[in-house]
């Protein structure tokens, strides 16, 4: 404890940015909670560090507390704004564009398998395919493959 208290400044400094980086690199920056904490922390470090704030515990904690409260006020609405602007574009998948045969026919009603990549795979049509018909996966889900043809063969 005494470490810490000796070199507090650095101390919060050092806390703060592994509270960032948890938050960033696990959490996916997700909450925001340990990024607002480590923001204050970096900065009552800062503070604690040019001598604007006292070296004392008491101090960085009240410091911190208010700085994360005052940052969550002021970033919360933008960060959450940030967050919420999502591609509705699907993402391109190794199996998309993969051309194959069929060898049963496929329908809404009909999903027979196909091994592909070491993997069993449904295979998902709005249309009926029949057997022997060259088509294209357009979309890969979990266990599921969904193709339209391409041409015959």
């Amino acid at each position: 404890m005494d470490i810490i208290a000796n070199n507090l400044a650095q101390s919060l400094f050092i806390v703060g940015l592994i509270l960032l980086v948890i938050e960033v690199t696990v959490l996916g920056f997700s909450t925001f909670v340990l990024f607002f904490v480590g923001l204050a922390a970096m900065a009552t470090g800062a503070l604690v560090y040019f001598g604007v704030l006292p070296n004392s515990v008491l101090s960085a904690s009240l410091s911190t507390g208010v700085i994360t409260a005052v940052a969550a006020l002021i970033l919360w609405q933008p960060l959450k704004r940030l967050q919420s602007e999502v591609s509705t574009k699907k993402a391109k998948s190794e199996f998309t564009d993969h051309q194959f045969i069929l060898k049963e026919p496929v329908s809404p009603t009909l999903s027979p398998k196909y091994h592909y990549s070491g993997i069993e795979w449904s295979l998902i049509s709005e249309d009926f395919i029949e057997a022997g018909t060259k088509v294209e996966v357009t979309e890969a889900e979990v266990g599921k493959l969904h193709i339209k043809a391409i041409g015959s063969h």
